[in-house]
């Protein structure tokens, strides 16, 4: 069944526009909880990054859960993954995250988790949409929802994170900058790193509400960049906002993207023997990922873009790894979601490992170039059927030759279709995506 409200990860939109207000909010606090309160003591845990209109949507949520009757822990500002452990070792019904991830502070999101720590099952949130529409009534008083906060949370997941590392080895003599992007991770990384011994230079960790992933993160790491080379750190981390995706950075500055550090800690895993099945990448990962892991012998699956889709896929397979080229990375073996500091650690385990730095660590992989546009449409959906799109998706295609790729994909949580193509030849790369993008952007406008 289609989906009124829900996309590929959560309810995600621009403040003060539905439905991204208090009054849907408050009746989606609600929702959720007439579905999980007919569960004797119901709770569900709230954390949220730090952008200022966290406060109010954490307010509407909370209120909504009371009136359903179900009972709130509140854990203020807290990385997405740290939300997903928390809601399975408090044994709560569901966790939500008040979060836009890397998007700019004007926007907010919200998304969910089972009691398993993973995203919500397709009936679960067609069964809160289905709520949505229902009129709003409140639970007796005797039986609202009462809250509290959960004041040891960020103490709670630096541990957890400690505990996916070696606990006979740490990071001395490691010294790391960390651009935590003025978001939910500012207070926690910074610890994890300390504690097991690194030196750690953190940049931008003063967060105030309206500064979240500006000009920084992994979405913007050329401070950090720089910064690791004056500071001759060994490496530089970039979360984004909420703390589920991280780009990596070598000494030398030089970026380390998503399905470098994937191809580095599958490479570690297989040369441990604790590589469980194969990895899954997405339609987006590059082809250079392919090939490195069927040189390997690490089977290699794309699914579709989104998490949730890495999810599906490894637990269909009960593989334990997966990502995306934007660093969301799934270590499944020892976590529920994509956790930017985990996946850190496994990557800095590596390099302790192998003795190598890690821009050793991307030796192997052969990227091939790969350019995607950003064209904005005026709504969300998918433009491929067009008569131009897909008349100039086939020509590109066919000048490709079988050896590079056309991908044309609608986002799941903004008014975007991203242009991608990739090839052996960067010039022919660069002119193709141009050209499609041309072709998108003037079919969307028409």
């Amino acid at each position: 069944m289609s989906r009124k409200y829900f996309g590929t990860d959560g309810i995600r939109g621009t403040v003060g526009e539905p439905p991204i207000t208090p009054e849907f909010v408050l009746k989606l606090g609600w929702a959720v909880g007439k579905v999980f309160a007919s569960r004797p003591n119901s709770k569900v845990l709230i954390g949220k990054d730090t952008r200022i209109s966290g406060y109010l949507f954490e307010s509407a949520l909370e209120a909504g859960l009371s009136a359903a009757g179900v009972n709130i822990r509140l854990l203020g500002p807290m990385p997405t993954p740290a939300i997903a452990y928390l809601t399975r070792t408090f044994k709560a019904q569901a966790g939500i995250v008040i979060s836009a991830s890397h998007n700019a502070f004007p926007d907010n999101g919200i998304k969910f988790f089972s009691q398993d720590g993973t995203k919500l099952p397709d009936d679960v949130e067609l069964a809160i949409e289905a709520q949505i529409d229902e009129p709003m009534t409140t639970a007796a008083p005797d039986a609202l929802g009462k809250a509290a906060r959960i004041s040891d949370a960020a103490g709670r997941y630096i541990e957890f994170c400690k505990s996916t590392f070696p606990l006979a080895t740490d990071l001395h003599g490691l010294k790391v900058v960390l651009d935590c992007a003025n978001g939910a991770t500012y207070h926690v990384a910074p610890g994890v790193f300390r504690e097991m011994g690194a030196e750690v230079v953190p940049i931008f960790v003063s967060p105030d509400g309206l500064n979240i992933n500006e000009n920084c993160g992994s979405t913007h790491p050329e401070t950090l960049r720089q910064r690791v080379v004056d500071e001759h750190a060994d490496l530089g981390i970039a979360f984004d906002g909420d703390g589920d995706r991280l780009v990596m950075v070598d000494q030398n500055g030089e970026v380390v993207d998503g399905d470098e550090i994937l191809f580095a800690i599958a490479r570690d895993c297989k040369e441990r023997g604790v590589l469980k099945g194969g990895v899954v990448g997405t339609l987006m990962s590059n082809l250079g990922l392919e090939l490195a892991m069927q040189e390997l012998g690490i089977p290699f699956h794309r699914a579709n873009v989104g998490d949730r889709y890495v999810m599906a896929a490894l637990a269909e397979r009960e593989w334990c790894l997966g990502g995306e080229t934007s660093g969301h990375i799934v270590c499944r073996g020892v976590t529920t979601t994509g956790d930017g500091i985990v996946a850190a650690l496994q990557v800095v385990g590596a390099m302790l490992a192998r003795e190598a730095p890690l821009h050793e660590l991307r030796e192997g992989m052969h990227k091939c170039p790969q350019k995607m546009i950003n064209v904005r449409v005026r709504e969300r959906g998918d433009i491929s059927a067009h008569p131009d799109v897909s008349a100039a998706v086939e020509a590109a295609t066919s000048e490709l030759a079988g050896r590079g790729r056309v991908l044309l994909r609608a986002s799941g949580t903004e008014p975007v279709v991203r242009v991608m193509v990739e090839g052996e030849d960067e010039a022919v790369v660069d002119r193709i995506v141009a050209e499609l993008a041309g072709v998108v952007e003037r079919a969307a406008a028409g």
